[in-house]
């Protein structure tokens, strides 16, 4: 065999994507995890900073998850003094979340860290080939800035 195992496979832009994404998300990740963060935590921090107040049903919709699950991570970041829950100014039916200065602080070193994170996974770009390529993937996601 003159080709390298899945060399098929290998060439295709769909598997190279997904080899950047984790490795993309494995940079990230650890790098939150110096600070004591998960990756969950830190979507939740960062819509929570976007969107407070918040209910939480609007804040699980605008980062895709589960109900169940969002009220875990809710409960942790309380817990640890990040986010308070409370009622809803438009319906006090509903709770609302909003950041603490704790969670602020921490919110900060998180970006900061996913900053350094993905600056090493594009480090072998050039700073205009950084730009081309976010772009482009900006347009192949269906996302927009």
């Amino acid at each position: 065999m003159s080709e390298a195992p899945l060399a098929a496979i290998r060439s295709l832009p769909s598997w190279l994507l997904g080899r950047a994404a984790a490795r993309g998300r494995s940079l990230v990740a650890d790098a939150l995890a110096a600070e004591g963060v998960k990756m969950w935590s830190h979507v939740v921090l960062s819509a929570v900073r976007d969107l407070a107040p918040v209910a939480q049903a609007d804040l699980g919709r605008a980062v895709g998850l589960d109900p169940k699950d969002l009220v875990g991570v809710l409960n942790d970041l309380q817990s640890a003094g990040l986010v308070v829950r409370e009622p809803d100014p438009n319906d006090r039916r509903k709770n609302a979340v909003s950041l603490t200065a704790s969670g602020e602080r921490l919110l900060d070193r998180c970006e900061k860290a996913a900053r350094e994170a993905n600056d090493a996974l594009l480090a072998p770009l050039t700073a205009a080939e950084q730009d081309r390529f976010t772009a482009l993937l900006v347009k192949i996601s269906g996302t927009e800035r």
